[in-house]
C-alpha cells in the first residue's frame, strides 16, 4: 500500500542519516541571526560536501600542521636529551 511505502521510505531516510542532516541544516538556518536572502543556497551549502576550494585549503592546513608537529617533536626530543 501507499502508506507502507511511505513508512519504508521514512525508515530508509532515518537509517541513512538524511533526517539528521536535514534537521541540523534547518536548525542552523533557524538559529542564524541574520537570515540569508537565499535560504536554498544556505541549505545547499550546509548539506553538501565541502567545496573543492575548502578541501584544498584544508589539505594545505593539514600538511602545514603535520610539518609543525614534526618540528615541535624534534625540539621536544632535544629538550629531553638535555
Amino acid at each position: 500500500t501507499t502508506e507502507s511505502k511511505k513508512e519504508e521510505f521514512r525508515k530508509y531516510l532515518e537509517k541513512t542519516g538524511v533526517i539528521d542532516h536535514l534537521t541540523r541544516a534547518l536548525v542552523g538556518l533557524y538559529e542564524e541571526g541574520d537570515k540569508p536572502n537565499n535560504s536554498i543556497e544556505y541549505l545547499k551549502k550546509n548539506l553538501g560536501a565541502p567545496v573543492e576550494v575548502d578541501t584544498v585549503k584544508l589539505k594545505a592546513e593539514l600538511e602545514k600542521t603535520k610539518d609543525e608537529n614534526a618540528k615541535l617533536r624534534k625540539e621536544l626530543e632535544q629538550y629531553r636529551k638535555e
